[in-house]
């Protein structure tokens, strides 16, 4: 994805998790918090140790960034949207983890 779809800060992560917006599912936690000023969504994404070693962070946020690039023509423009993994997560595939943030944005209604 761009630099202009993401957020990398520590500020504006802190910002949308304090603003208390979140919905979850099996695999997913997501906070999303309004924002006027975009043209698009931004997201940021977390992956905690918790899922495995480094190895497969990094596969974890790889397989995140695929689906949301296969979604990102139905997610809504107006919201800053923050991404978290959970375990169970690491045992998935793409097309498991596209249906399940799919899934967890219908839930939050950022999805159409």
């Amino acid at each position: 994805m761009k630099k202009s779809y993401r957020i990398k800060k520590e500020k504006e992560f802190q910002k949308i998790i304090y603003n208390k917006d979140s919905y979850a599912n099996r695999n997913f936690v997501v906070y999303i918090y309004p924002a006027k000023e975009n043209k698009h969504f931004r997201i940021g994404l977390s992956v905690g140790k918790k899922i495995g070693n480094a190895v497969t962070r990094n596969r974890v946020k790889r397989l995140m960034r695929e689906s949301l690039f296969q979604l990102k023509d139905n997610i809504n423009s107006d919201y800053n949207i923050v991404l978290i993994a959970r375990p169970g997560v690491a045992k998935l595939s793409l097309d498991e983890v596209k249906n399940n943030i799919q899934h967890v944005f219908k839930i939050a209604n950022i999805i159409e």
